[in-house]
Parts: structure tokens; sequence; C-alpha cells
């Protein structure tokens, strides 16, 4: 399909693999597309900004490159920033069209429906957009896609109109008569008030007062206070809603001067917000902020997973305000169709944007027209690379990455790159198709798709890397286990006991099977090898303390909920695994205790202390906290065995004590990622033995779920078969 990307201060076209059906989202063959003409193109202009001045204006971008710098180096994070600059990113938050396929769990959509949608994580510039069901509503019959298509901005119209509360006979000043200003003022007179308008574009005045508002205040008219308080008999305005986008600082204070003694200012808009309090104190002005689409807005919980606030409660959500526009517009309230400028098919949506750049006077508003296509056409969800081709290469594992998220492009691809005569990448999956394009195009890979299946059926794919969310591993581990493909998934391997069952069922009674490694990486840190060596010559058991320092958390943090099953299954199956490797023994007794914080900030699931009792006698101990300081290392690792100590500090450094052999050095934290890579490309050569061996997989995923049976009870110790 073709979307519309930004890439380095232009807008383009490009073919990328079309989006899946997916559980409580709606496939959507959009019709018309509405480009925001304020937020798009500072979007453009931003794109097209130099890195360091970017930097300047985002400081928590900068940490992070920093953090990431001091983690992998200064060469490895320059080389992932270039390439996020290069991918270009998806456009458009505000859509209409058709469902031509709906997900499971889906109870307001069938095929067929005419809706429209909002969202910037969703609805972009594209001809398929998949939607999840918060996010949309379905079109008033009677009501054109290209008027629809509006629908997210009228719904922050609506929304900053809300937060005013206007009530019967009272006068507004709506400050900026763009899109938002012009959608406002219909409202406004909706509801009964009076709107007094102020724009520095002559012609943005003339076309408000053309539909309804009762005063326009043009830069050639003199003082707009005295204009206003004349028009309202000296008192001012009831309310001030500001729509205006503009870096002036000086516009807050503008409009508490417009506003009487106790009436409110809203912010629509995206000005500073610079408050002089002089201006605001003598009156006793309510300033408020009005968010986006309305609530709901920026809460995973209401938008991707469909939670719905009730209407007791909460009356006016961000989709019921997007139903309430269409409404007005589908009974002729409000006029839309004036405030279009100009209609551009899709494969001219370059033009159109370059036309807003250069243009003297701005459009209101400008609509991507979509090619129509046949009913039965199917959504193309796989684009080849003709440049590339890694069919029949010789000695190297062709792999197909499966889920192309932060991390993989971080750690794995650069790996994969650097290991290029162990492996040939041969598919990129990714539920976003310009994501999974622009991996490929990156890291020359044969072909993108959002199609898991795609690439498990491909006979050309030897081997899967998983890098999904963690609960979708379970079962595309057993969907390419099935399709004969050797899997790499990053941890953890299950998210439940039944799961884990299911993949220890498939390897029941085979006598050959595609390797199976779970990512738990740090037992191929070179770090560990020293320890691994004390371990297996050891004549006693040995004693280990590990303490991660792990970081806060969000409660809502997608890691904590469904998706992620909780740091201890998401990531102290790592440590588990670790203390089981220098083990090489089954474990006997788990205990785990938990505090109970005195405030809600800190969680009891990820503050815990684990000992494990192995069948050797050893025993072993995490320390897994929330409760330390970002600047304090993370892993500390300590192994007591036979008169030996080894001291392990964040993968940087490792002492040994009571041997004669040096300890190791590293410029960077090195926990292994790469060398479990090689490690799985000659398992499949067969050059060696699985990487991990089964059981090992299985009992470290074992640990995790008696732990966290443990921590939910708060109960004594228990054995890992009771």
């Amino acid at each position: 399909m073709k979307q519309v990307l930004i890439r380095q201060g232009q807008a383009i076209v490009e073919d990328v693999p079309a989006p899946q059906r997916e559980p409580g989202r709606i496939l959507v063959e959009v019709s018309r597309s509405c480009i925001s003409i304020g937020t798009e193109m500072s979007g453009i202009r931003s794109s097209g900004t130099p890195l360091w001045k970017r930097a300047l204006k985002d400081p928590w971008k900068v940490r992070k490159a920093l953090e990431m710098a001091a983690a992998r180096g200064v060469g490895h994070t320059a080389r992932v920033i270039k390439g996020e600059m290069e991918a270009g990113s998806a456009t458009g938050y505000s859509a209409s069209g058709r469902v031509v396929a709906v997900g499971d769990g889906v109870e307001r959509f069938l095929p067929g429906d005419r809706v429209a949608c909002a969202g910037a994580q969703c609805a972009h510039h594209a001809e398929y957009i998949s939607v999840p069901e918060n996010l949309a509503v379905t079109v008033p019959d009677g009501l054109d896609f290209g008027a629809a298509s509006t629908v997210t901005l009228g719904a922050i119209a609506l929304q900053g109109v809300r937060r005013a509360a206007p009530t019967l006979g009272e006068t507004f000043v709506v400050l900026g008569l763009g899109i938002l200003g012009q959608l406002t003022c219909q409202l406004l007179k909706t509801n009964g008030c009076r709107v007094i308008g102020l724009d520095m574009q002559v012609d943005r005045v003339g076309k408000a007062l053309a539909l309804g508002m009762d005063l326009g205040v043009e830069p050639d008219d003199g003082d707009a206070e005295v204009r206003i308080m004349q028009f309202t008999g000296g008192l001012g305005a009831d309310g001030v809603i500001v729509t205006a986008a503009s870096a002036n600082e000086t516009v807050l204070s503008a409009a508490a001067r417009y506003c009487r003694r106790k009436g409110r200012t809203v912010l629509v808009g995206d000005v500073p917000i610079s408050l002089n309090r002089a201006d605001i104190y003598r009156k006793e002005i309510d300033f408020f902020i009005s968010t986006s689409y309305g609530p709901g807005r920026y809460d995973e919980q209401y938008e991707e997973h469909g939670l719905d606030y009730p209407p007791a409660y909460v009356r006016w959500t961000e989709n019921r305000n997007m139903q309430e526009y269409l409404r007005l517009l589908a009974d002729k309230r409000l006029c839309v169709d004036s405030l279009i400028d100009r209609v551009y098919p899709l494969a001219e949506a370059g033009a159109a944007y370059a036309q807003l750049g250069d243009a003297a006077v701005k459009p209101l508003m400008i609509v991507l027209a979509y090619p129509e296509k046949p009913v039965d056409a199917q959504p193309e969800t796989r684009l080849f690379n003709p440049a590339v081709s890694v069919t029949g290469v010789d000695g190297r594992v062709r792999l197909a990455l499966i889920g192309a998220g932060g991390f993989a492009k971080g750690m794995h691809l650069p790996n994969i790159r650097g290991l290029s005569n162990d492996y040939a990448l041969r598919a990129v999956v990714s539920r976003s198709g310009h994501n999974a394009q622009a991996v490929a195009k990156q890291y020359e890979a044969a072909y993108a798709t959002t199609d898991a299946d795609q690439a498990l059926n491909d006979p050309d794919v030897d081997a899967v890397l998983i890098a999904t969310r963690h609960h979708l591993h379970a079962d595309l581990v057993i969907r390419a286990l099935q399709a004969g493909k050797h899997v790499l998934v990053e941890k953890p391997l299950a998210m439940n006991a039944t799961e884990l069952e299911r993949i220890e069922q498939f390897f029941a009674g085979r006598e050959r099977s595609p390797i199976l490694l779970t990512g738990f990486n740090r037992r191929f840190s070179p770090h560990l090898e020293p320890v691994h060596d004390m371990a297996k010559k050891r004549l006693n058991p040995f004693i280990a303390n590990y303490r991660m320092n792990a970081g806060h958390l969000p409660s809502d943090h997608w890691v904590h909920g469904p998706e992620g099953g909780g740091r201890n299954i998401g990531e102290a199956c790592h440590i588990y695994d670790l203390f089981t490797f220098l083990a090489d023994s089954e474990v006997v007794s788990v205990q785990a205790k938990s505090i109970i914080p005195s405030t809600a900030h800190f969680r009891r699931d990820d503050n815990f202390v684990v000992t494990l009792g192995f069948g050797d006698g050893s025993v072993a101990s995490l320390t897994y906290t929330a409760l330390g300081h970002k600047d304090h290392p993370k892993e500390r690792f300590e192994f007591y065995c036979d008169g030996i100590v080894a001291e392990l500090d964040d993968y940087r450094r490792t002492e040994l004590n009571g041997l004669a052999g040096k300890g190791i050095q590293s410029a960077i934290p090195d926990k292994g990622q790469k060398e479990e890579l090689q490690a799985f490309a000659a398992a499949i050569r067969g050059d060696r033995e699985w990487p991990i061996p089964l059981w090992q997989q299985l009992q470290a995923m074992r640990i995790a779920f008696e732990v966290e049976a443990l921590l939910k009870t708060q109960s004594g110790p228990a054995g890992i078969d009771d």
C-alpha cells in the first residue's frame, strides 16, 4: 500500500506493507484523510532541523542517547540515531473510510461500516490503517467521507469548548482563526454565545464572519482590547479560547486582558505558557488546558485496550466527542465544506505539503483522496526489496526478525549486521508496515511484512528471532517450531505454566527437532566464562548473590500489564537462568518475599528477594528492586566457592580473588547478546550442542512462575514441584 512519510524535511509517498487484522482493532480502507496544517507542518520542519538543534528542544532524548552511548558506545548510538532519522515517520491523525476487517473482541463495527478514525498513532495518511475500537466512530448516513475525515480536528475544538463551559448569552473571544479556531467559533455559536475572533490573516477573519461569527478583529483594526470592550459594553469577554499556534509569549497575557473579572481562558493551541501574575490576579482569571480530543487521550488502557469510561462519571470521552462532532455536521449545525481549501490525490501528497510550505497565505485545511479499490481487494502485507537476495547463501543462517521495536533495532540488528558471516537477514516482520519497510531497507533484508505467517511459511527462512512484546512469545514459538524453524526468542519464553507446557510437549518424543533458544543472554557474557569454569571445577556447593537495581517503572507501564507479565517473569527470569547455568542442577526449593510499600508509587511485585536451593546443595539469592537510584550500577553479582570469590560489577568489570587469572574489564557493559547470536548460529550449523539445554530453559521459567505465585500470596518456602 501507499503511505505518506515525513523524512528529512519532506513529505514523500512510499510503498509499505499493509497492516494486519488485530484483536480489539478494525482494519480500515481509507477514502479521505485530513492534513492538519499546523501540527503536520511543524513535524515536517522538525524533521528537517539539524540533530543538534532538535536536541536542544528535547533534553529527554539527549539523556536517552547519552545513556545508550554509555551502554553501547558512541559509534553504535550514532548509527541507531541515523537509522531512525533516515527511516522517516508516519504522519496524519484524522481519516475516514470503510471497515474491511474486524479483530477479535470488536463489538461496535462490522466489515462495510463507514467510519471516521482519530489518533496520531494509527489514523495515518495511508491506504489502510489499523485502528483501536475506541478511536473510531460510525459516520452518519448522508455525511460524506471528506467532511468525516476532519473528525479529529472537530473533537479537539469541541473539547476546548467543553473546557470553557459556555452558557447561553455569554461572549467569547477566539484567538487564532485557523481550522481549530473556525470550528470553535461555530461550536460557540451553536451554544448560543456571541463570538469575537482575532487573527493576523484577513481572509480567515472574513471566512469566520461568513460562517456566523459576530465580530472580527484584524491587524489593521486598532487596539483589539478596545474593540472587545466596546462590543461587550465595557465588561470584557466571559472567556477566551486560544486556538493559535505561535511562539509569541504575550498571547496568554492578551487573553487575560480580554476577559472580564472572574472570566476564564482555555488553551487549545500551541503557544508558550507564560503567565503574568498581574494579568490574572486582579481579575481572578481561571486558566484551563484542553487536552486534545478529550478524556481518554494518552490513556493506553482507554485508547489501545478498549477500556471505556462510564458516561455517568465521564460524560464526554474522546470517542463521544468524535461522535457528537459528526452528528453536528450531519445535522448541518456546523459547516466544514467551505473550510477545505483543496482535495489532492494521495499520489500528489508531496506536492500538497510543498504548497503548504511555500504558500504565503496558508490554507485552512487540505484533504487527501484515495483511489477506490475493488470490493474484493486484499491489502498487500509483504513488500520485497529487489536489490537484495539472501536465498542460497553458503553457510549463513537465513533469519527472519519478528518484532522490530526499540530493542531489536538498538541491539539485535546491529549485532546481526556485525555477524554477516553467520547471518543473512531474510525478512523483517513488524505490525507497523512503514517500520518493517524502513528496517528491511536499512539492514538489507529481502522483504518486509506485517504478516508473521509469511515469514514462518517461507522455505528460504531457516530461523526466526522473536522480539515482540512478551505476551506474543509462546504462540509465535509454537508456530515457528511447527513450521520447522529454529527459534531464538527474547525472554520470557512463556507467560504462564500452560504456555510452557505446550512448548515442552512439542519436543516430547522427538528425536530431531528445531533448536529453541530463549534469550537468556547473560550466561553468554565473557564476564561469566571464568565464573562458569569455577562452577564446573568446584568440589563443594556454591553461594551466589545477585543484586538488580532495576529502576522504577510507573504502574501503568506495559511491562506491568498483560503484555509484559511483570518484572519477575519478564526480567528476573534472566537471573534464574544464570543460577541454573552455574549450578547445572535441579532446583529443589524456592523462597520469595516482597516488601509491602507504604505508598502506591512502588509495587510489591518489583521489590523482592528470592532464595533458591539446588539439588547439589548450592544456594543462590536475588535481590530485585525498583527502590534504588538510577545512577547506581544496575547489576552486581558475587559468587563464593572453594575459597574463591568472583565479583561482577554491571558487566563492565569482573574481579577474581583466590585465582591466579586476571579479571575482565569492558569499556561498555557486555551482557552477551552478540555471543548468544554466535552460539545460536553455531548450533544451527551443527558445530555445537543446543546453546541452552531445554530443561534449563524450562526450569528458569518455572522458577519465575513459582516466585510469582509466592509474591501474590506472600507465603513461605515452597518447592518448585509442590
